[in-house]
């Protein structure tokens, strides 16, 4: 694992900078690449993946403020960004006995090359939808 320092553009004017720690998969194969990619084509998404990846863990309807999304669409937003691998969940029990789920993202890093979309080509099968 490596260090790495991240800027991401949230819009016109602010910026979140971050790091941490990138851990290299061996590849992914060509459904899990384009899961991937298509979760991060997204200007919401990444904002979720920026708010998470500079704040930490979340619940939703936090995140839903800082990101400033309403709950129903960051559910659909936090769905496909867990279906990709990109974010987790967890149920937990406030104090007040309130369930809270928690979204935190998963480290993950793209060599995004001509090499690396050759080899994940050949596993990529017909049911995959993005």
């Amino acid at each position: 694992m490596r260090l790495t320092h991240r800027q991401i553009l949230l819009d016109d004017l602010s910026y979140v900078s971050y790091f941490f720690h990138v851990k290299q998969k061996d590849g992914y194969d060509g459904d899990q690449l384009l899961a991937a990619l298509a979760a991060l084509a997204n200007v919401h998404r990444l904002r979720v993946i920026a708010a998470l990846a500079a704040g930490g863990r979340n619940y939703v309807s936090q995140l839903a403020r800082e990101v400033g999304i309403s709950r129903p669409l960051l559910h659909l937003h936090l769905m496909k960004l867990e279906q990709a691998g990109l974010v987790t969940s967890q149920m937990e029990l406030s104090a007040d006995g309130k369930a809270l789920n928690y979204y935190e993202v998963q480290n993950f890093a793209f060599a995004l090359t001509p090499a690396a979309i050759a080899a994940a080509a050949p596993s990529l099968t017909s049911k995959t939808e993005i």
